[in-house]
């Protein structure tokens, strides 16, 4: 697996509310972008795996709409959560 389960706790106390938390907008954003980041390191690799690439436009998707959301919600949350995982230059 290509995160293990004190890694995933990690995530979620540094960026969720606390390590069980999974289910702040946060701490699923952080998730999903580990998740690309290892899934985009995969394809570069193997190119012609087209499950893995079609799973990272999807996951793409979902981050992307995770985003919206809290940018509709609070600014500052999600200027914060960019800033932290530096999606934007």
């Amino acid at each position: 697996m290509y995160l293990t389960k004190e890694e995933k706790e990690q995530l979620f106390e540094k960026h969720g509310k606390g390590k069980n938390d999974t289910g702040s907008t946060e701490g699923q954003i952080a998730l999903f972008t580990k998740r690309i980041a290892y899934i985009s390191d995969h394809l570069k690799t193997n190119r012609k795996d087209y499950n893995s690439e079609r799973s990272l436009v999807m996951l793409v998707g979902k981050r992307r709409s995770l985003l919206d959301y809290l940018m509709k919600k609070d600014i500052i949350r999600y200027r914060e959560i960019i800033k932290e995982l530096g999606l934007r230059k």
